[in-house]
C-alpha cells in the first residue's frame, strides 16, 4: 500500500471519529478493524481510555464455527459476540465506529449482528 493511500485511510477515519466525537454525549463506541483474513470489533470507552469488550474472527472458539472469517456470516456472529459481551458490562447503547470503511458488506453485517444482540445505535 502507497503512502499516499494510507494518508487518505487516516483522513477518512479521523473525519469519522470527528463527527462521532461531537455526537457521543458520552456513550463508548463500537469501533470496527477489517482485515483482508479477519474482522474485529471492540467497544471502547473513550472517556476512561479503556477498552471494555471485544471480539473477532481470530479468537479460536469463534474460529472453529467458521469456515473463514473474511465473509459476512462471520461479521455477522463477531457483531453478537461483542454485543453479548458489551451487554455483560452493562453497556446498551453505544456510537458506531465504521473507520475508514464504507458502510457495506461486512462492515453492515456485523453493525446487523451487534443490533440482534440487543445494542442500540
Amino acid at each position: 500500500m502507497s503512502s499516499k493511500s494510507l494518508s487518505i485511510q487516516q483522513r477518512r477515519a479521523g473525519r469519522v471519529r470527528r463527527r462521532l466525537a461531537r455526537n457521543n454525549a458520552g456513550r463508548p463506541r463500537l469501533s470496527v478493524f477489517r482485515s483482508s483474513k479477519n474482522i474485529y470489533a471492540q467497544v471502547i470507552d473513550d472517556v476512561a481510555g479503556v477498552t471494555v469488550a471485544s471480539a473477532s474472527t481470530a479468537e479460536k472458539d469463534l474460529k472453529a464455527k467458521l469456515k473463514t472469517g473474511a465473509d459476512t456470516a462471520a461479521a455477522g456472529m463477531v457483531g453478537k459476540l461483542v454485543a453479548e459481551r458489551a451487554k455483560e458490562k452493562g453497556i446498551s447503547k453505544v456510537v458506531f465506529d465504521r473507520g475508514p470503511y464504507i458502510y457495506h458488506g461486512r462492515i453492515k453485517a456485523l453493525a446487523d449482528g451487534a443490533r440482534e444482540a440487543g445494542l442500540e445505535f
